[in-house]
């Protein structure tokens, strides 16, 4: 063995060891509290009952009533629904504004900082912002529809609008994630190409669909990825804007999964809720990713 070799294997050695404890904390921090919550989603763990925790009788039992529970059900739908539109939303507009304000300006790098303060403002404070928003009395949305003598339903507590409601805010709390992706990739793409192009011809679409976006596809992707497995925690959002209503038109899984362990006391099949979501939102997510790499093995 060379001493290039044995000077690479302790660089290895002492990559491992310097993770290691990392490693632990992460596994302490996100392991063992999943492991607990899967081995709760086996038992009838109830509040009242605390006895019952360390029933595995029927292990399966949560599991085997999600089919037939029309509220679980109807909280996937809502949660899809919620999902696929926030994300669609927020990946063509982060598109749109990256495109926009992809230019050397002083006024542009302001307006560029100006964006990303929705996303560093905590979730709860969001909440809070498009509360006052959606309440009449003192909305200055309501206030300038007035102005237009244009009458606006109440947005939150309205069957058609209650999630559509949800929608708009959690793309304006997240839209400068993707809008931050897509302009990093677009300042990598050389200026070259685009130039190339231009002599050829082509339009400002055609540089779009055929230089610009084969490049930033896999941002894309890559955003809307992540997007997808954060959309499942607009739970502030739907605490204290529609608390899952009108009826359950803005009841989510996570939100159902909290009314059963808190309002319900039923800590076992909400547990079964939380782990059949999270496993859920995994393999969307995998799915997600392998057409990704299928398109990057095509290309």
């Amino acid at each position: 063995m060379s001493s290039g070799d044995v000077i690479e294997d302790g660089r290895r050695s002492f990559n491992r060891a310097a993770l290691a404890p990392s490693l632990v904390v992460l596994a302490a921090v996100a392991g063992l509290p999943a492991l607990y919550l899967l081995v709760v989603s086996l038992t009838p763990f109830q509040l009242a009952n605390p006895g019952s925790v360390s029933d595995f009788s029927a292990p399966l039992r949560n599991y085997a009533l999600l089919p037939g529970d029309p509220r679980f059900v109807n909280s996937l739908l809502v949660q899809a629904k919620l999902s696929f539109w926030s994300v669609l939303l927020q990946v063509i507009l982060g598109t749109g504004l990256a495109l926009l304000l992809n230019v050397k300006s002083r006024i542009v790098e302001f307006a560029r900082t100006f964006f990303l303060i929705p996303m560093v403002l905590p979730p709860i404070v969001v909440a809070v912002i498009w509360k006052l928003i959606y309440t009449p009395d003192i909305s200055p949305l309501y206030y300038a529809a007035s102005l237009l003598h244009v009458t606006l339903p109440a947005l939150t507590s309205d069957v058609s609008f209650a999630l559509w409601s949800i929608i708009i805010a959690d793309t304006w709390e997240w839209l400068p994630f993707t809008f931050l992706m897509v302009l990093a990739a677009l300042q990598t793409i050389p200026d070259e190409y685009a130039e190339a192009a231009r002599v050829d011809g082509a339009s400002p679409v055609q540089i779009f669909l055929y230089v610009t976006l084969p490049f930033i596809a896999p941002i894309l992707i890559v955003s809307a990825m992540f997007r997808l497995i954060d959309s499942v925690k607009a739970f502030p959002l739907i605490f204290l804007l529609t608390q899952g209503g009108p009826g359950d038109v803005t009841e989510v899984t996570n939100y159902y999964a909290y009314l059963l362990a808190f309002d319900n006391n039923e800590i076992g099949y909400s547990g079964a809720v939380t782990v059949v979501m999270l496993l859920l939102v995994s393999v969307v997510s995998l799915g997600v990713l392998w057409m990704g790499r299928r398109r990057e093995a095509m290309a």
